[in-house]
């Protein structure tokens, strides 16, 4: 159903030349990261569910786990994007066409990569050389690098470099989106009517909604693990299958209900047309 979705959405964008803007330009590299996430995901819970596989080789774990994470990122850097695109679009919507160029939309999207790329490259070659001495059972259904540097002898500083590039990236990242929402909402006070500033905030709601979406789930699981808070290990596995599964499933619901543009361009490529008989 994620594949379907978001291949859906990509398909659109694609091939609708009037969908070639900067707000659908990240909602492409979202569906790209969601699609990657899901993707990536799936050997070891399918593995789970239909082989009952326990067990994973070292090598396809810090794969998985490098791929987790690089589409983690991915999508928080997206959201990040996608919020900045929204309060330029919004706080200065008379500069917005001569800000938002096809250049610096490239150079958003190359800044993204780079990132994903660069924080996460170093973590699997840090891991594979790090001395293990717990037991080799994973909390998850999937390889993460926090689970991961748990179960290595302590010291080791690789754990100390994971938990800079989880904080770096998702600490970060919420705090400038909600900065820029804050700033959204204060431009919206000022709009006259509250048809107008209804008109304005729907433009946001479906993003505002990802990004709830994304970051409440993780901003819980941290606090269960920073907290120790008894919370079941089953309730504790089923809030991270929220966090990583159910954002690439909803995602494309919102966007096709919540943009309009989007929904037309999709009913009208899926709906067959109307065509006249002759007399």
């Amino acid at each position: 159903l994620s594949a379907l979705g978001n291949g859906t959405i990509l398909w659109i964008i694609a091939l609708e030349p009037t969908l070639h803007r900067p707000m659908y330009f990240f909602l492409f590299l979202l569906s790209v990261s969601d699609v990657g996430l899901t993707t990536v995901l799936m050997p070891t819970l399918l593995g789970l569910a239909f082989a009952d596989t326990h067990a994973i080789p070292a090598s396809a774990c810090l794969l998985q786990m490098f791929f987790v994470h690089v589409f983690s990122v991915m999508e928080s850097s997206v959201l990040l994007a996608m919020a900045f695109d929204r309060a330029l679009a919004i706080c200065r919507p008379l500069h917005y066409p001569a800000l938002l160029t096809n250049g610096v939309i490239s150079k958003i999207g190359m800044a993204i990569a780079f990132r994903c790329l660069s924080l996460h490259l170093p973590l699997p070659f840090l891991l594979a050389h790090m001395p293990y001495c717990r037991p080799q059972v994973l909390t998850h259904s999937y390889c993460l690098h926090p689970d991961m540097a748990r179960l290595a002898c302590p010291g080791a500083w690789g754990a100390v470099y994971s938990l800079v590039v989880v904080l770096s990236a998702m600490a970060l990242d919420p705090l400038l989106i909600f900065f820029s929402y804050g700033l959204i909402g204060r431009v919206l006070q000022g709009v006259g009517s509250t048809e107008d500033r209804w008109k304005a905030g729907q433009t946001c709601a479906a993003h505002l909604s990802a990004v709830l979406l994304f970051y409440i789930p993780m901003i819980l699981l941290a606090l269960i693990d920073r907290l120790k808070l008894p919370l079941p290990q089953p309730a504790h596995t089923l809030l991270s299958y929220v966090h990583f599964l159910l954002p690439p499933l909803i995602n494309p619901v919102l966007y096709s209900v919540k943009m309009k543009e989007i929904r037309e361009k999709i009913l009208k490529r899926v709906l067959p047309r109307k065509v006249g008989c002759a007399q």
